[in-house]
């Protein structure tokens, strides 16, 4: 080889590794930016999870709706979907296959802060790009609603129970697993026993298993169904905070209450792990 292919192949290598994870993304399409934010095809706002366009609807301390998980859902299912039903054709075992799709998220999505991603110190993926990024690469990144959003999209089509759940600066999902045996944790969702916590953010993570800094405090849960997108406004819906019982026989699951739990509801999204 010549030299000076040499030179040029090895400068080609260093700006590579030197190119920040941003440029190496794959911005979702459709996308318009507005007074700083950026805004989807459905006024989703990609950068906030606040108020009534925020990606998550954070309207009040009782009252939060994972808006951004219906654009994949209902009559707008697509790629994310699909691949949950793909895992319930091949696993027909309930729990085989919840165990899959959950390594599926872990293994396929490198956690990696919005800021570095996209510029934004927030920006929500809908399952449907998460998936497809996987697709095409064989893997994508995100931070933990990234992750989580695609779990609860995938365990609905493979037909399981799933709802998003958050917690202090961190989001994660729930999934319905009465006779799960591995889980550290588990959860009362609106009297109904049996839904355990499914944490993909960890390469070394198994489904059940609940870091101990969301142990004890409150979170706030919301089934998802195979409701389809609708117009950005109050669902009217309150949420529900998990409270301890004892390792692996259950939270309890109640309103939020207070002016503290709006607060760090607020914030969460602005303080990353």
């Amino acid at each position: 080889m010549k030299p000076l292919q040499s030179i040029l192949i090895c400068v080609a290598v260093i700006f590579a590794l030197m190119v920040p994870a941003s440029a190496l993304a794959s911005p979702s399409e459709n996308l318009r930016e507005e007074d700083g934010q950026v805004f989807d095809e459905w006024d989703v706002c990609r950068t906030q999870c606040t108020g009534q366009d925020g990606f998550l609807q954070v309207f009040s301390a009782t009252e939060f709706r994972p808006v951004i998980a219906f654009e994949s859902l209902g009559q707008t299912a697509d790629e994310a979907y699909r691949l949950g039903q793909e895992f319930a054709r091949d696993y027909p075992d309930l729990y085989q296959r919840a165990e899959k799709i959950f390594a599926f998220a872990r293994d396929k999505i490198r956690y990696s802060p919005d800021l570095d991603q996209f510029g934004f110190r927030e920006f929500a993926q809908n399952a449907d790009e998460v998936a497809t990024a996987i697709k095409e690469k064989g893997f994508t990144y995100g931070d933990c609603e990234d992750y989580a959003i695609l779990l609860a999209v995938m365990y609905r089509g493979a037909g399981c129970r799933s709802a998003v759940v958050l917690a202090p600066d961190h989001a994660a999902t729930l999934v319905y697993l009465p006779k799960h045996k591995r889980a550290n944790r588990s959860f009362s969702l609106g009297g109904e026993s049996g839904w355990v916590w499914a944490e993909a953010t960890g390469g070394n993570n198994h489904l059940g298993w609940m870091p101990e800094q969301y142990m004890g405090v409150q979170l706030a849960a919301y089934e998802v169904t195979d409701e389809a997108m609708t117009a950005l406004e109050p669902s009217g819906k309150s949420v529900a905070i998990a409270t301890e019982k004892g390792g692996g026989s259950g939270f309890l699951i109640s309103p939020f209450f207070g002016v503290v739990g709006l607060m760090w509801l607020l914030s969460m999204f602005r303080r990353r792990r």
